[in-house]
């Protein structure tokens, strides 16, 4: 027995590692589209990596902290201790202007990148049998994203961050019987309080990654377990075995070690060289523009990132007098705008892969333009989430057309409802929806194991 042949022998008796090579012989389809959920994993590994680097400098305390530090104009002025940390790694700290935009930059491409990758699924049927589960495990992943990155820009504790917490806070108060609760829980009690900072630092830097991170772990090992979805054939495809046209028992793609890892590395320098060129020549957050908290004050313009704006939209456009009082219980404007439209969102985006479903396992993506029913309602849904977010930018477009943002409510209102149903029946109908039966879609269903398309596995 040779010595590389003893090693091996040692590790596998220890390890079991001829279990691992099914796994390592897994085949990925060389499909770009596919590489849009390795590029969020990345971008979490590389908001771990940065958060840690500011943790480091952070001190989430809103104790009062006398400045001392590069910015003259709060030179010596005593102002909230999470602001003057944030101040000091922007500004004193080596490389940490950039640390701090390569970690802003890295949430912006980790949701963009989750949520490109779930419109891919969607509207080519890849959450259909036997996937709902990692669907489902989708979007708890991007409801994550989204507390993680609220309690993060909460957390400098500078003008926009206090007011865009007071919101968050209101709206959690306005959940009827337990908003009280749910206020302490989150917020640690009225705001702003001393407490509002640590609890909303804890969930930032512990509670969400973990459950983040929990949430990976499970769409991995679903992964694994399961076939990749395919996209369909042209033609039998030639290798060691000649795979059958329709035979979706089989993935023909590229073998885990060595070539999916190869692509793999490539997309991690990709997506590190995109954030580091956002990093280095875009700015983000100016803290020091908007200032410490100032609780007499409000900033002119307060808006949410972009991932957030549909929801602000909802609390921009729900009338105050669609509060009411049901069975002695108080149902607020903000409660319907904060908590229940956005509830109802989510809940219809899981509620999806059970509406359409069918009875067999699929193993091959489908044909958007095939498929006229699915496809008309992801672009009215699309639409729906984009008119909700033009609603939260109501004061620029009230700017930009001259009108005040009361009489230009009416008209968003109309945009919110209007827009999604005449796209979706223009969607619908510009793929022969309304001339005949959709063509059916079927799979032929066989276990068998997977093997790569080419000579060599």
């Amino acid at each position: 027995m040779s010595r590389r042949d003893a090693i091996y022998d040692w590790f596998d008796t220890r390890f079991g590692l001829g279990s691992a090579q099914s796994f390592l012989g897994k085949a990925f389809p060389a499909e770009d589209s596919f590489l849009l959920g390795e590029v969020a994993l990345f971008c979490f590994g590389l908001l771990v990596a940065s958060g840690t680097f500011l943790g480091f400098f952070y001190e989430p305390s809103i104790a009062a902290t006398q400045y001392q530090g590069s910015v003259m104009q709060y030179q010596g002025k005593e102002m909230p201790a999470a602001f003057v940390s944030v101040l000091q790694i922007t500004y004193d700290v080596p490389f940490g202007m950039l640390i701090r935009r390569m970690h802003h930059w890295a949430a912006h491409l980790f949701i963009a990148a989750m949520a490109l990758h779930m419109l891919r699924v969607f509207f080519t049927g890849a959450y259909r049998n036997p996937r709902e589960p990692q669907w489902l495990v989708g979007l708890g992943l991007a409801g994550l994203s989204m507390g993680a990155a609220y309690t993060g820009y909460s957390l400098p504790f500078d003008e926009f961050a206090s007011t865009a917490v007071g919101i968050g806070y209101n709206v959690t108060l306005s959940v009827p019987i337990l908003g009280e609760w749910l206020a302490q829980v989150a917020f640690g009690g009225s705001f702003p309080s001393g407490a509002t900072i640590p609890r909303l630092y804890f969930f930032h830097i512990l509670v969400i990654p973990l459950a983040i991170a929990g949430l990976l772990a499970v769409h991995m090992a679903i992964l694994v377990r399961q076939k990749h979805t395919e996209a369909a054939r042209d033609d039998a495809v030639p290798g060691r075995e000649t795979v059958a046209v329709d035979d979706d028992s089989v993935i023909v793609g590229l073998p885990a070690v060595p070539n999916q890892v190869a692509v793999s590395v490539v997309v991690f320098f990709i997506t590190l060289a995109a954030l580091s060129l956002l990093s280095g020549f875009l700015p983000v957050h100016n803290i020091a523009e908007y200032g410490p908290n100032d609780p007499a004050s409000t900033p002119g313009l307060i808006m949410p990132d972009w991932f957030l704006m549909w929801g602000y939209g909802f609390l921009k456009l729900v009338p105050s007098w669609l509060s009411f009082d049901l069975l002695g219980i108080h149902f607020s404007a903000e409660f319907i705008g904060g908590m229940v439209l956005p509830g109802i969102v989510f809940a219809a985006v899981a509620a999806w892969p059970f509406i359409d479903s069918v009875p067999e396992p699929i193993h091959f993506t489908a044909d958007p333009t095939e498929r006229p029913w699915p496809t008309a309602v992801g672009m009215a849904g699309i639409t729906f989430i984009m008119s909700a977010s033009i609603a939260g930018m109501d004061v620029i477009v009230a700017e930009v057309v001259g009108m005040s943002t009361s009489a230009l409510r009416p008209y968003l209102i109309g945009l919110v409802v209007g827009a999604p149903l005449l796209i979706g029946l223009a969607s619908y109908a510009v793929l022969g929806g309304f001339e005949g039966d959709p063509p059916t879609e079927g799979a032929v269903t066989t276990d068998g194991g997977e093997v790569d398309g080419g000579d060599d596995q």
